[in-house]
């Protein structure tokens, strides 16, 4: 028994895996990958995307691939790689929901393709890239913006008041700050016509010292 234990090798107890299939498997991930890199770049609403986001992507259908390709053909690798996944923490913050749907695509080919379904990673794939390509493409004059009015004097505000009911489809005030020497107001709105003519629509007002208008997400200014 002693021998046996010295004899041991983990290479009897792994799985056979043809090499062409191992080659095929990576390269229909990397291709896959590859793609959602591409629509992650055309989708992209900001002015830079992240290029380390975009090849983690890729890097991530790989990597899943592989888990995948392990677990499905080993009992002891797949405990094993459970039990070695179970410590793994992410801190990093994805501050971009559309974020979250990439990664989550990518997780899933790498799955799909190392189960073997390389027809519906494809399929999927397409159909999942077309869908982004049609939405998040989409454009749309309801943008919100963030206002921000300094203004002297009730009248001054008055105006500006007047002036968001009149040129904005909607507009919530957020804050109000009084000083000795001016009011400012900052609002909500969702504009009817050109972002620049309600500025300047803005200081045209008698009293009205500055305006500054913002893109706004919801979360934090553009």
């Amino acid at each position: 028994m002693l021998n046996d234990l010295f004899t041991f090798s983990f290479l009897d107890k792994a799985a056979t895996f043809s090499i062409p299939d191992i080659v095929i498997a990576l390269l229909v991930a990397f291709a896959l990958g590859l793609f959602i890199f591409v629509v992650y770049t055309k989708t992209f609403k900001g002015v830079m995307h992240s290029s380390s986001f975009g090849i983690s992507l890729i890097a991530m259908n790989l990597i899943t691939t592989l888990i995948i390709l392990a677990v499905s053909s080993n009992l002891i690798a797949s405990l094993g790689m459970v039990g070695a996944l179970s410590i793994v923490r992410f801190r990093t913050v994805v501050k971009e929901p559309l974020d979250l749907v990439y990664l989550f695509w990518s997780i899933t080919i790498g799955i799909v393709v190392g189960v073997g379904l390389i027809p519906l990673a494809i399929i999927g794939s397409v159909i999942i890239g077309v869908i982004l390509f049609i939405f998040v493409n989409r454009k749309t004059s309801d943008t919100p913006y963030i206002v921000v009015i300094s203004c002297m004097g009730d009248d001054a505000e008055t105006g500006a008041i007047s002036l968001l009911g009149s040129q904005t489809k909607k507009y919530v005030i957020k804050a109000k700050s009084v000083s000795r020497d001016s009011i400012e107001l900052t609002a909500e709105v969702r504009l009817r016509e050109s972002s620049m003519q309600f500025v300047n629509a803005l200081m045209s007002i008698p009293g009205v010292n500055n305006a500054t208008l913002v893109s706004y997400n919801g979360d934090y200014y553009m």
